[in-house]
């Protein structure tokens, strides 16, 4: 799917703006795969580009569950609850020292808070992460749905439904922001529309984003 592009498009106002955070508002993904690397290796289990997939845009929890796919089935709860912390540590610690915020992030959230569109943030992060994050971000969202406000994470639906229902909108009133396939799946089966961002298109412009949806 090209960067940038709209499923489906229009002219009209969304009546909501639900944007994702790593990859798509703060420069993160990198800081993930990092931290995710670090605890592989000292698991004894080094990633490859073929666990991009399985890392990329997935919650803490997939993570360590793909970390320890070779373990029994019925893998020692303290272990994998240790991964979790671990992976967490890591992460927060990258992002503490070395958050970068994408380019046109802050106009583009200036221009929604400018307007009566309601905003949320939808991370899959945990909210120890996006707390860090928040404050370089102005804070600008009516409503903040991090990972463990949620059964379920992306790619299912859960945290886009979650999201519209706190704001009172029907998924199809709202534009989601995403950047990773697991992103754009779990907006996609909410029944959000979707613009896609990436590192050489950029963020839509907010013109794109109040345009968007069907008149």
């Amino acid at each position: 799917m090209p960067a940038g592009e709209e499923v489906p498009g229009g002219s009209g106002t969304p009546a909501a703006v639900l944007l994702d955070m790593d990859g798509t508002l703060v420069d993160t993904e990198g800081l993930w795969w990092q931290a995710v690397a670090a605890v592989a290796e000292s698991l004894g289990r080094p990633l490859s580009p073929a666990d991009l997939p399985h890392i990329h845009g997935r919650t803490i929890e997939d993570a360590a569950a793909h970390l320890l796919r070779n373990d029994p089935p019925a893998a020692d709860g303290e272990l994998v609850a240790e991964v979790i912390d671990r992976l967490t540590v890591a992460f927060a610690e990258r992002v503490r020292r070395d958050l970068t915020v994408m380019p046109g992030a802050p106009e583009l959230l200036a221009d929604l808070a400018a307007t009566a569109i309601p905003t949320a943030l939808v991370s899959a992060s945990p909210r120890s992460v996006v707390e860090l994050v928040l404050p370089r971000l102005g804070h600008r969202f009516d409503l903040v749905i991090a990972n463990e406000d949620t059964a379920r994470g992306k790619p299912h639906p859960d945290p886009y439904l979650e999201a519209a229902r706190r704001l009172g909108t029907p998924p199809s009133s709202c534009v989601a922001i995403e950047d990773s396939p697991t992103g754009i799946a779990s907006a996609t089966a909410a029944g959000c529309r979707v613009l896609v961002a990436s590192p050489e298109a950029g963020l839509p412009s907010f013109d794109r984003v109040r345009r968007s949806l069907p008149s």
